[in-house]
């Protein structure tokens, strides 16, 4: 199977959210997937993260489904290259 990295952002977008353990249920459903939190901002309120995801290209994207399931927001995170 294809291994693959995906870059997200991950927004937990009120107070609820940011006290749902949604990382620890997508890892107990997942462990196969692996992740890396690269940056983060949380707050009482809302919580802000960008995490790269790591596994079969297949199991990564039902471990984001997961999460999205637990109505955090999960946006990909694009890169700018420029050509010359």
């Amino acid at each position: 199977m294809a291994v693959s990295k995906k870059r997200v952002w991950l927004t937990f977008g009120n107070r609820g959210l940011v006290e749902t353990p949604a990382l620890w249920r997508m890892t107990t459903k997942f462990p196969d997937v692996s992740f890396d939190i690269r940056q983060a901002s949380v707050t009482a309120e809302i919580g802000i993260m960008a995490v790269v995801f790591e596994g079969e290209t297949e199991r990564v994207e039902a471990a984001l489904q997961c999460l999205a399931e637990q109505n955090v927001t999960v946006e990909p995170i694009e890169k700018n290259i420029l050509e010359g």
